[in-house]
């Protein structure tokens, strides 16, 4: 039996404990992507640092889930490359294109990510 049978066959609490550990793996195999590590790295100091320039738990909420949503977009895009190279190293408009795509996603999450912490960080310090 596949570790994929093994858990849609499980329920309750054994389920639970066999998708903890393949979300363990996701965290391990996505540590390797230095992409993954840089903005893992760069939430360690953002993420405290929220707590400190938000004001609110709203705009803290704002500040740490812009982070948050850089890591996660992250790790779907390196699902995706990871599956399209599974497919095949050979060159293809849609293997290409659902790349782009997902490097594409990352870019607006990085992008709001850094419009969320201006605006915070001019309120703070350049209030009207």
């Amino acid at each position: 039996m596949s570790p994929l049978q093994k858990h849609i066959k499980q329920t309750g609490l054994k389920r639970l404990v066999l998708a903890f550990g393949y979300s363990s793996q996701g965290f391990k195999a996505g540590w390797r992507e230095p992409a993954f590590r840089q903005e893992a790295l760069a939430a360690f100091v953002l993420v405290p640092l929220a707590f400190w320039l938000g004001n609110t738990w709203l705009e803290q909420a704002m500040l740490v889930g812009a982070v948050v949503a850089v890591m996660v977009v992250e790790l779907l895009n390196t699902a995706i490359e990871a599956a399209i190279d599974r497919v095949g190293p050979e060159w293809h408009d849609l293997s290409k294109k659902a790349k782009d795509l997902g490097s594409a996603a990352v870019l607006m999450s990085l992008a709001f990510c850094v419009l969320v912490w201006t605006a915070a960080l001019w309120h703070k310090f350049l209030p009207a």
